[in-house]
């Protein structure tokens, strides 16, 4: 299967509206996904293009039109929201969206660089509950190297998008937010300070995504809560999950690597996003 969910890139750019318009626009027709999937555009109905309400131009060359303006709280970046979406070419080929992996909506961390550049600029311009279609240039997409098989080079993006909710974190301890996005309820067993909790992981920063990811490796981190090294903010949003819990957990730079950073990797005063599967609680 051939899908791009939570993909690597981040910048924020300085966007400044250039207008503010209403009008009516063709829509390219759906085709069907370039894979072994046989699934097109018209079967999400819920994604159905109704009439644009206004649109929005930025200087950077993306642009919003808003089908319907939600009444919810704006989104701002480190908010987690859940989301129901899709990613076409220009042609109308599908490329990317949940229903792919067969879920009718997924969360989404703003502004870690979990998708192209694009998204991160267009969602903080966004409410909950809005419903938008978003023009993404290929140089806050892609760019030139595209993805093989699936995105060709210097291909524009095209997003249509509904913020479904906000959600809040599951516990905040000293700073670190923990949100707990599936629970493992049959397991009662939970990490304390004697525990050894093995785990995969993606980990990075708003300007470094995905740094380094436990999968690539194919071999779980362990760590013992009394290891010498290990970022203090990760040991505390690992208290009390079990096995095969999904956490992501944000750490403030005063609990990961402070004024100095981490190498050529993590800035000084930067965050850490860690996205977590756990695997055993020993």
């Amino acid at each position: 299967m051939k899908y791009i969910y939570l993909s690597l890139a981040v910048l924020l750019f300085s966007c400044s509206v250039e207008g503010v318009k209403n009008e009516k626009e063709v829509i390219p027709n759906p085709k069907v996904i370039k894979s072994d999937l046989k699934q097109t555009f018209s079967e999400n109905k819920t994604l159905k293009p109704t009439k644009i309400k206004d649109q929005k131009f930025f200087e950077n060359g993306l642009k919003i039109k808003w089908f319907k303006h939600g009444k919810g709280e704006e989104i701002n970046k480190e908010d987690v929201i859940l989301i129901n979406y899709q990613v076409f070419l220009e042609d109308g080929t599908l490329v990317d969206g949940n229903e792919l992996l067969s879920r009718p909506n997924l969360p989404f961390l703003v502004g870690y660089g979990m998708q192209t550049k694009g998204w991160d600029i267009a969602l903080t311009t966004l409410r909950i509950g809005d419903f938008v279609e978003i023009f993404i240039p290929s140089n806050l997409a892609r760019g030139k190297d595209g993805i093989k098989g699936l995105i060709p080079p210097n291909a524009n993006n095209i997003i249509r998008l509904k913020v479904v909710k906000k959600i809040n974190p599951t516990n905040i301890i000293d700073g670190v937010k923990v949100w707990l996005l599936e629970e493992n309820k049959a397991e009662n067993k939970r990490a304390s300070e004697q525990n050894q909790v093995e785990f995969h992981y993606m980990v990075g920063t708003p300007t470094n995504p995905k740094y380094d990811i436990s999968y690539q490796r194919n071999k779980p981190f362990k760590l013992k809560f009394d290891d010498k090294g290990i970022v203090d903010g990760l040991k505390k949003g690992l208290i009390n999950c079990k096995r095969s819990d999904k956490l992501w957990i944000v750490v403030p730079a005063e609990k990961a690597y402070g004024t100095k950073g981490y190498l050529d990797l993590v800035k000084p005063n930067e965050k850490l996003f860690y996205d977590i599967f756990v695997m055993e609680v020993y």
